[in-house]
């Protein structure tokens, strides 16, 4: 492991490059990681780099992402079929068609959609400023939000907006078990329920704390609990005893005996892969020019809300 860990410092010091990882990747990667954050977080990251190489340890989406906001730059993902299931299930011929029924809406889209998602919206948003950039359309505007149903539900509600809801969902976080979480307060009736808002209402509903990624961890760090059931991604938990080790985190129970509550895909990528990148600088992200113009527009217009 220590090898592993000097020959990616070696590679990323020698071809000036540096390693993002979000908080889901497995703790090793998030260890050697140059950056640890969340969607937003890492935007902000990669448009900020003077690196020459941006290796995207995290989904594929993310180093689109990257690669929007970065076009000079060579962009590697450690693992090329690193999807997303909430991606997945908004293809880009139906969210046209989709759109087109609602001409007069503005589109808002969460940052988990693919490039050709992205080109298609007027915003994009990410869980942490998503309450921001929809308060900042006039009321009067009608919204369609895609493609994370829950999260866009979540957002109707708190901030009292009439949202056209495309139909996706993540399979982690709809995962979640209303009834397990439930028998998990009544076990440890001190811990505190944090929930990531793309899981179903009814999870949401047992939450003390909804919010990104960060936003929990950063709860976590100031609440005086000192224990947590966490429900989200169980990735995030390697920062949360980082910062916190002397509370407890309990990762909150899918409805199956799984490990649901960790995403396949996040996990695709391991050390090898991310050493095996630099070593070889592939799988590289590539974009069409047209695409990434299009889709940059959205997120130029988050990011100066941001």
């Amino acid at each position: 492991m220590k090898d592993l860990f000097s020959e990616i410092q070696a590679l990323k010091k020698s071809k000036n490059a540096i390693l993002l990882a979000h908080y889901y990747q497995d703790a090793d990667i998030q260890d050697v990681a140059d950056f640890v954050g969340d969607s937003l977080d890492l935007s902000k990251k990669a448009a900020a780099t003077d690196a020459d190489i941006i290796v995207f340890a995290g989904v594929h989406f993310m180093a689109e992402t990257a690669k929007i906001l970065n076009p000079s730059k060579k962009v590697l993902i450690p693992d090329l079929k690193a999807g997303c299931s909430l991606a997945d299930t908004c293809p880009p011929d139906r969210f046209r068609a989709f759109r087109e029924k609602y001409p007069d809406t503005v589109v808002v889209s969460y940052i988990n959609c693919s490039a050709e998602i992205k080109a298609l919206s007027d915003y994009i948003c990410t869980s942490s400023n998503a309450e921001k950039i929809i308060s900042a359309i006039p009321r009067d505007k009608k919204i369609l939000f895609a493609p994370d149903k829950n999260l866009g539900r979540y957002l109707a509600e708190k901030l009292g907006r009439d949202l056209t809801l495309w139909p996706g969902s993540c399979i982690v976080h709809e995962i979640f078990s209303e009834k397990k979480i439930t028998q998990l307060k009544v076990r440890h009736p001190a811990a505190l329920v944090i929930a990531h808002p793309e899981c179903e209402e009814g999870v949401l509903k047992l939450a003390d704390h909804i919010g990104s990624t960060s936003s929990l961890l950063k709860f976590t760090q100031t609440s005086p609990a000192k224990q947590f059931i966490v429900v989200t991604e169980a990735g995030i938990i390697h920062q949360m005893q980082k910062a916190s080790p002397d509370k407890e985190f309990i990762a909150g129970p899918p409805q199956n005996e799984c490990s649901c509550n960790e995403c396949p895909y996040m996990k695709l990528n391991t050390l090898e892969k991310v050493r095996d990148c630099l070593l070889h600088e592939k799988p590289e992200l590539t974009l069409s020019e047209d695409l990434r113009v299009r889709a940059l527009v959205p997120m130029q217009r988050m990011l100066s809300l941001s």
